[in-house]
């Protein structure tokens, strides 16, 4: 009873804090780890001890597979060369030279011992990669460059240690080492390849949402021990099991169990993320009277721990600014890859380790001397990373003045996807249609169609004096009419009319419509007051290649509707005669009969702030 209790208030800490953090705008990882801190010192807080096997075993595996769900394959893959680079070279250099520092400032530590030190403060966390760049607004870029690094690195940081600690009682041969590492990777390659495989044939069998999550559930155990019992890395096999069936999601899975399986894990990630930072700082009081038996002096402890903490964070920027400089005047090939300045000091910067550090350190031998001051040394090195740096990026990130990722960009790109989607749905019900079909069903068909299509490009601009869009209309009222609906079936429920499995179909139906009426007020919302300044782009289209590209040029007015006493949504000029029409959303679509009628190719936006260009011939955006 006392260990729940103990989870419970762990869970309730996590929610308010989380709450607090969203309401004032503070990064939930950081405060946690104070909070924990704080609260180690408080009456009847149990002493808590982190246990490896617990969160290398049943807390990573979870973690780094919520992570991949969010991953994509064809980034991963572009990325290989920084990966590796940052996954592999940079762990193994951090672990030499973070040993070397350990064993300076502490002579009577055994190498191998100051070496497995490097290995455990080698890897950045995924946790707090991922955490501490959504809530910043990291780029793109560095934001993907953190979380695949993080992914793949704590497979060679854990072979690092694992080479360490057995030096401490053997001496292994560089061909042992080399052949350890080789079989981790490639074994754990093989062990997750086939259990995305077994998992993926089930899957596609399972159209039960529950069962379905189920399988979710067991994947990244099933890749973990399955990998560590052939002596294959877990890490990697989990990160490639997740990988692979986030990949195959849309072909495999049916629509109600991906939208269950990503409510799920969300649930799943925050509460497991989150508690790790807590328990993070809940580790103090124990660490410090650990290292205070040690012998030590003070200042001695206090060196070796702000050595190992800088020794981390300078080796990082020495080896990013180092790769940077390499890739800049390697091969063409290289060059694509290449970094900003700005982007490897983010990159350095932005090294925050985690729980995995704290964990790994568990695995020292007992009788290693002076070993307490080495837990606290990793202690500190996570503590100083999350504190840090977590709290000085946002200033960096303002300072070196990289944009974040741009809303309104990826509604435009939405927009144009869905677009060729719609052109697709279209295509294929021409297909099938027989003419034997009752009448109006394909007119809806095509209506629903054409408005999921029209509702991307309406939050493309800002409607002039404030008039509602189409789609936005549309949500206010049906929101409405299904809160009218789900007052019946309650009413229905209280009265107890009908049965409960019918009550339970009904509100279910609501609801789902419902949820998809309040996430397009969501992406309303996110990309309200926005200045949209699209990137340039490749361009298949000679019609785009043709035409000029300007500056924006918004216009006050469509002229069409201002001659006929009708109204607009938005308005796009023709980069021919230079005429203004209203969009499709518009109820006379002038831009499109303007089309029609002189076969003027390209228009632009004529939104305030856009500049993007649309090709009526081809359908291509530019």
């Amino acid at each position: 009873m006392e260990l729940t209790a103990q989870l419970v208030a762990l869970v309730i800490a996590v929610g308010v804090v989380a709450v607090a953090c969203d309401r004032f705008g503070w990064p939930t990882p950081l405060v946690l780890v104070v909070v924990g801190a704080a609260a180690s010192y408080l009456p009847h807080v149990p002493d808590v001890q982190l246990d490896p096997d617990v969160v290398l075993f049943a807390i990573l595996p979870p973690l780094l597979y919520a992570t991949t769900s969010r991953t994509s394959l064809f980034d991963f893959k572009h990325n290989k060369p920084s990966i590796i680079a940052m996954s592999v070279v940079l762990v193994v250099v951090t672990t030499l030279f973070v040993g070397w520092v350990t064993w300076l400032l502490l002579p009577g530590v055994a190498l191998a011992a100051a070496l497995a030190l490097g290995a455990v403060v080698a890897p950045p966390d995924a946790i707090a990669a991922s955490a501490v760049g959504r809530r910043l607004g990291l780029p793109r870029r560095v934001a993907t460059l953190l979380e695949h690094e993080s992914l793949v690195n704590d497979a060679a940081a854990l072979i690092a240690l694992s080479v360490a600690v057995s030096a401490l009682t053997s001496s292994p041969s560089a061909p042992e080492v080399a052949g350890e590492f080789v079989w981790a990777v490639v074994g754990a390659a093989l062990v997750g390849a086939v259990v995305a495989a077994v998992l993926g044939f089930a899957r596609a069998r399972l159209k039960d949402p529950v069962l379905d999550t189920l399988v979710s559930f067991v994947a990244p155990y099933l890749a973990f021990l399955a990998a560590e019992e052939v002596h294959a890395s877990g890490v990697l096999a989990t990160v490639v099991t997740g990988l692979t069936l986030a990949h195959w999601s849309p072909k495999i899975q049916t629509a109600s169990a991906r939208v269950t399986e990503a409510i799920t894990w969300r649930t799943v990630a925050f509460v497991l993320e989150n508690g790790v930072f807590l328990v993070i700082g809940l580790q103090l009081p124990g660490l410090l009277s650990g290292a205070a038996d040690s012998g030590l002096g003070t200042g001695r402890i206090v060196a070796v721990c702000l050595g190992v903490l800088v020794a981390t964070i300078v080796i990082r920027f020495v080896f990013v600014f180092g790769l940077a400089g390499i890739l800049a005047v390697g091969t063409p090939w290289m060059r694509r890859e290449a970094w900003s300045p700005a982007v490897a000091g983010l990159v350095s910067w932005a090294g925050m380790r985690g729980v995995v550090t704290l964990a790994a350190a568990q695995v020292l031998p007992e009788d290693v001397p002076d070993r307490e001051v080495l837990l606290l040394a990793a202690f500190t090195v996570v503590v100083g990373t999350l504190l840090v740096q977590g709290s000085t990026l946002p200033w960096l990130v303002r300072k070196v003045g990289l944009p974040p990722p741009d809303p309104a960009e990826d509604a435009l790109r939405a927009a144009e996807l869905g677009d060729a989607a719609n052109a697709a749905g279209l295509r294929r019900l021409d297909e099938l249609v027989t003419g034997d079909e009752p009448d109006g069903v394909v007119h809806r068909l095509r209506d629903r169609s054409i408005a999921r299509s029209h509702a991307s490009w309406e939050r493309l601009g800002r409607p002039l004096a404030d008039q509602e869009t189409p789609s936005s209309i549309y949500a206010r009222l049906r929101m409405a009419m299904l809160d009218a609906e789900r007052d019946v079936v309650v009413a229905a429920r209280d009265a107890g009319t009908a049965p409960g499995a019918v009550l339970e179909a009904a509100l279910a139906q609501i609801d789902v419509e419902e949820s998809l009426l309040d996430r397009h007020e969501e992406l309303e919302s996110t990309e309200r007051d926005r200045a949209l300044v699209p990137r340039p782009r490749e361009e298949k289209c000679a019609h785009l290649r043709l035409a000029p590209v300007e500056e924006a040029h918004p216009a006050a007015a469509c002229e069409d509707c201002v001659r006929e006493g009708t109204t607009w949504v938005h308005l796009r000029r023709c980069l021919t005669c230079g005429h203004v029409g209203c969009c499709d959303s518009s109820p006379r679509r002038h831009s499109r009969a303007h089309f029609g009628a002189e076969g003027h190719p390209v228009v632009v936006s004529a939104e305030p702030d856009e500049a993007w260009r649309w090709c009526w011939v081809d359908s291509e955006l530019g």
